[in-house]
């Protein structure tokens, strides 16, 4: 059965840490000793983690801030550091045809994320929907800074918070800027203010009336960022490439998510040029638009809806029922609206 809304997640969450505080208490009464607290009736009730759906292996950590870290990908950048460890990575398209990740960790940590780099205008507008992120990147124009002020955000971005972050001299500038999801948190003094569900999550698979077939996912954003996501059902999982070289981690690991959400947005001029010239656009992350939700080898298409920053986003079919997502690792594709979706 779906998750109905975000406040159930929250509602598991604060229910299991008041039944494992009730037995730690009454067990230290009795007893006087804290190395090992059993749980009422020898069991607890799970811990959700409202990024994924699925059951926190640490609850401790589901009681956390969300970190959002900026994430560089251009070939340079490859293999990237922690990003299978994120909940939700959102892609975005920048300046020069590469794009850029944000990556949200929430219940599970990374020793080692990067390469991190800028922020851009529609970093704090996606993640503010997440509550007071604490949001890690490297430089950004003075109207971005600003920007992440104004939504919320606690701001540990390289230039205030340089102790927070490791030069690898293995890796040449600017893609060598590296910390870990500790690090940062630590930076922010994490508030202890779990986010809520943005989406609802449902174990059941898609029914094949209404949906097509989803087990191929082609969007070519440049050429140097031609993403493919292939659905591996042995794993239950997509697989990401770029052409037909498969997009690993440092770890090795291929990365992979259970639901690929591809998100089709307007792109508008800042009137702002990188250093080679390159106009960097604003992505509209506010208002309706095309959306497919790749999960379990199936397509559902609908559209996405947020009216407002302050409004998180809607996923609905086209009966305008809500899209239920996968419990699992998702990644969101905010695809130019000028370009080919292909789904096979």
């Amino acid at each position: 059965m779906a998750l109905s809304t975000r406040a159930k997640a929250v509602l598991a969450s604060v229910s299991a840490v008041v039944v494992v505080a009730a037995a730690g208490i009454g067990y230290l009464m009795f007893t006087g000793q804290s190395d090992a607290i059993p749980f009422l009736g020898g069991t607890r009730d799970p811990v959700l983690c409202p990024l994924t759906g699925e059951e926190a292996a640490n609850p401790d950590l589901a009681g956390r801030t969300v970190l959002a870290v900026k994430i560089e990908n251009s070939p340079e950048s490859r293999p990237q550091a922690g990003i299978n460890e994120a909940d939700i990575v959102y892609e975005e398209p920048v300046e020069g045809g590469i794009t850029r990740f944000i990556a949200l960790y929430h219940c599970e940590a990374a020793e080692r994320v990067g390469p991190i780099r800028s922020a851009r205008f529609v970093d704090p507008v996606i993640v503010s929907q997440y509550g007071p992120a604490v949001f890690a990147y490297s430089g950004g124009i003075p109207q971005v800074i600003n920007d992440v002020a104004s939504a919320g955000l606690q701001d540990v971005g390289y230039d205030t918070h340089p102790d927070a972050y490791t030069l690898d001299p293995n890796r040449s500038a600017p893609h060598n800027v590296y910390s870990s999801t500790r690090t940062l948190l630590r930076a922010g003094s994490d508030r202890g203010t779990p986010p809520e569900a943005v989406f609802e999550y449902d174990e059941e698979p898609p029914a094949r009336q209404g949906t097509k077939r989803g087990r191929e996912l082609h969007l070519e954003f440049s050429s140097s960022s031609n993403v493919f996501w292939r659905y591996q059902r042995n794993q239950g999982s997509y697989l990401r490439f770029h052409d037909e070289t498969p997009h690993t981690a440092e770890d090795g690991q291929q990365v992979a998510a259970a639901n690929v959400v591809v998100m089709e947005v307007r792109l508008e001029d800042t009137g702002i040029v990188d250093a080679a010239g390159n106009p960097s656009p604003e992505v509209i992350a506010v208002g309706t638009g095309r959306a497919w939700v790749l999960r379990d080898g199936r397509v559902i298409e609908g559209e996405w809806r947020r009216g407002a920053e302050g409004d998180v986003t809607e996923l609905v079919d086209d009966a305008g029922e809500v899209i239920p997502l996968a419990p699992g690792r998702t990644w969101i594709e905010l695809f130019p609206s000028d370009l080919v979706v292909e789904i096979g």
